[in-house]
């Protein structure tokens, strides 16, 4: 069975050391420019070990695949899609692991019938080209009950591996999901450039983090999901202390941010049920003000 990665980067690299360690082939989707020089194995570094996998590089499909794994940032969705554009007949089922929501229909768009929404959650970062650090002591899949068919098998191999996997009915409640952990962490540690432990035990940005999840769930309900906001909450206290969210290190890094990928779904959704969402709106406000002036200083 042959599996595509596109986009090498913390969670693609990750997937792609994963699924060579259950046995699969795993081709490995990068820019056009980078195929020549980008490493033939990715190196995924785990709790108590180190993998090595062979990997193929191209810069699209050039062979049936039965799988299509979809790990670009949001901010690169759009080039990629054009790049791989040529060979899109070739993959059966695409799997989208973005963060946000509105990616689904973009690819459904492009890739139709064959789409089957995911999620992931994990902690994993890219330390150097096909080089991965799996920081998180987990990895969790959300998949779409309309994939069982044709992913249960890969999950089973891949639970073999501590990874963690559920398939939901609800493709709501599947998405809003890991909306509703990722976006009140992302926008807390980022905007108080602060890991997770240090959020919890500070007055000020707890406070923040509960009301953002509060307003996040609230708004996942209205828009059809089944979510617990306290299970939400109790799932933030659980992190390791030293979590930090990929938005965050983003924003260290003077790298572009996933913020509307994040945020706008929730304000577009708070503005559909008249809900004011102010936690949000703030925090993305004190983001977006970073971001400006970490513009100014640049230039």
């Amino acid at each position: 069975m042959k599996h595509a990665v596109l986009g090498i980067g913390g969670v693609g690299g990750l997937l792609a050391a994963l699924l060579g360690q259950s046995g699969y082939e795993v081709r490995a989707i990068v820019r056009p420019e980078s195929v020549r020089l980008h490493p033939k194995t990715v190196v995924a570094d785990r709790q108590n070990e180190q993998l090595e996998i062979p990997i193929s590089v191209s810069s699209a499909l050039q062979e049936p695949t039965e799988v299509l794994w979809v790990a670009v940032k949001a901010t690169q969705l759009e080039s990629a899609l054009q790049q791989l554009k040529p060979t899109y007949a070739l993959a059966a089922t695409v799997v989208p692991l973005l963060n946000g929501i509105d990616h689904v229909a973009r690819l459904r768009r492009s890739f139709g019938t064959s789409v089957v929404p995911a999620t992931i959650t994990v902690e994993s970062e890219r330390i150097a080209v096909a080089h991965v650090v799996q920081r998180s002591a987990f990895v969790r899949f959300g998949i779409s009950e309309l994939g069982r068919s044709r992913l249960e098998n890969v999950m089973k191999k891949l639970s073999a591996r501590a990874v963690d996997y559920q398939f939901v009915r609800s493709e709501d409640t599947l998405m809003w999901s890991k909306l509703c952990f990722l976006a009140p962490l992302a926008l807390v540690t980022t905007a108080s450039r602060m890991a997770i432990g240090d959020v919890l035990a500070h007055t000020h940005w707890s406070r923040r983090l509960r009301s953002a999840t509060e307003e996040v769930c609230t708004i996942a309900i209205e828009e059809g999901a089944e979510i617990d906001a306290q299970k939400i909450l109790a799932s933030h206290a659980a992190l390791s202390p030293s979590t930090r969210s990929s938005m965050q290190k983003d924003l260290a890094a003077g790298r572009q941010l996933e913020l509307d990928a994040i945020v706008g779904p929730i304000l577009r959704g708070a503005k559909t049920h008249h809900l004011p969402a102010r936690t949000c709106r703030k925090l993305n406000e004190l983001i977006s003000r970073s971001l400006q002036a970490t513009e100014l200083l640049e230039h």
